[in-house]
């Protein structure tokens, strides 16, 4: 590992860890991160630096608050809403934390790759059923509904990693971060998709938005019944995008 002062200043923490091979990707970085979570993240890096934890530690911990946020969900009234939606800020925040420590630490792995995605897996995947049980007087069929859109999510999620699954079997370079990559090559679907780029649906079903919409509708059974078919059309749109862009190509 290069030589790294024991007591970065904020400055050094930054040019280290938030690059712009970070800072700057077209798809991987959350919008919160971008408007303030980043900002912040290296106070809290700077602090964890100084504790044995690892950057797979912290996302450890980034995992176990992303559960929570389905637990948090148990709690009656505003105030587990309130909760869950906290803990979706601070999943988050753990996020920006662990690659940041990596970095600093140069301790990059395929690990701490796994493990971030299976947080995220998890955390998405259970909120609809949590949401659901949480309004659980109101019979199984929730409960049904919610495990579906759980599906959907997870099926949403596998097609990104797949795209990189797919190009790795067939001996083909990992894809450059750009939005060209992504564009698709028909005409007629790029202008589909475009009133997607102002109401992007398709980020509703993050650990952050989901905790915002049901916070505001007060965890109402309508975000359930609502939720199937846009979680089934922003599946389904999804896997026509990948399909129609360059993502495939060799």
């Amino acid at each position: 590992m290069s030589q790294r002062p024991e007591n970065p200043t904020i400055a050094q923490l930054r040019a280290i860890c938030q690059p712009p091979s970070v800072t700057g990707r077209s798809n991987a970085e959350h919008w919160v991160a971008d408007l303030y979570l980043r900002k912040l993240s290296p106070y809290l890096t700077r602090l964890l630096l100084k504790t044995p934890i690892t950057a797979n530690g912290v996302t450890y911990l980034m995992i176990i608050t992303g559960v929570s946020i389905s637990a948090a969900l148990q709690i009656p009234g505003f105030f587990g809403l309130f909760v869950a939606f906290l803990l979706s800020q601070l999943q988050m925040l753990w996020d920006c934390c662990d690659g940041e420590i990596a970095r600093w630490c140069e301790t990059q792995s395929p690990k701490g790759v796994f493990l971030d995605r299976v947080g995220h897996y998890l955390t998405e995947s259970l909120i609809p059923i949590a949401l659901a049980w949480r309004l659980g007087e109101e019979g199984y069929e929730l409960l049904f509904l919610g495990a579906l859109i759980s599906i959907l999510i997870l099926l949403n999620k596998g097609f990104n990693d797949s795209v990189h699954v797919a190009r790795a079997y067939a001996s083909l370079p990992k894809l450059a971060d750009s939005k060209s990559v992504g564009e698709a090559k028909s005409l007629v679907i790029r202008v589909a998709q475009a009133p997607f780029r102002i109401f992007a649906v398709q980020r509703l079903f993050h650990s952050v938005e989901m905790s915002i919409v049901i916070l505001i509708f007060a965890g109402n059974e309508n975000l359930i019944r609502i939720g199937l078919p846009l979680a089934a059309f922003v599946t389904a749109g999804h896997l026509a995008s990948i399909l129609s862009s360059r993502k495939l190509d060799k």
